[in-house]
């Protein structure tokens, strides 16, 4: 800690003294703005985010990369990217392939998360996703009547169900309606192989 100015060396001094203390404080703030990453305006989504997740751009912007959520998580759905891109390291993400979200009822992610990138929302409001059926590879389409991504998702049949004609059919829900939430619990389940039937899209 600096030692303060005596009172026998003049106005000058002290005022060097101010200045000098007062930039030692700013500095690694100021270093810290102007190393902050800039993000593009527009930012394709590529991997699903947790639930609640702002906009791409805005998340990247806003997530404080500590892991919070991940540690919340009861279903240990929730991981850390490894990526070589600084912007992405250390980002949440789920890979339904791994563990899906189970759309838990506290929502223990948002509650954990310090910085906002994760933001309250109902349940039902939760847009992580959007799942794809791939028809031709589904076991329905061999007479099999596999309804396994129906009864495992969380949501039930506001979400997904079977239509008349027999084929699974995902409900792309309205604006402030219920529908899919992409959480990937259906694609984790899918028993096709190699490649999944259903699978979800980040939005």
């Amino acid at each position: 800690m600096a030692d303060s100015p005596s009172d026998d060396q003049g106005p000058v001094n002290r005022r060097r003294f101010f200045r000098e203390s007062l930039a030692r404080l700013v500095n690694p703030v100021a270093r810290i703005v102007q190393n902050r990453l800039p993000i593009p305006l527009s930012v394709t989504r590529v991997t699903l985010r947790p639930p609640g997740a702002l906009a791409e751009a805005e998340f990247l912007d806003t997530c404080f990369r500590c892991g919070s959520c991940a540690n919340a998580c009861p279903a240990d759905a929730i991981a850390l990217m490894q990526s070589s891109e600084e912007l992405l390291q250390g980002t949440p993400y789920v890979d339904p392939d791994r563990q899906a979200c189970v759309i838990c009822d506290d929502l223990a992610c948002i509650k954990a998360c310090p910085s906002g990138a994760l933001r309250r929302v109902d349940r039902f409001e939760i847009r992580m996703g959007l799942a794809e059926v791939s028809h031709d590879i589904c076991i329905r389409s061999d007479g099999e009547d596999c309804r396994i991504c129906v009864e495992r998702c969380p949501l039930g049949e506001v979400a997904i169900g079977v239509d008349a004609d027999g084929c699974i059919a995902v409900i792309d829900p309205e604006p402030g309606g219920k529908g899919c939430t992409g959480c990937g619990v259906c694609q984790q389940y899918c028993p096709t192989k190699p490649a999944k039937a259903i699978k979800i899209l980040p939005v």
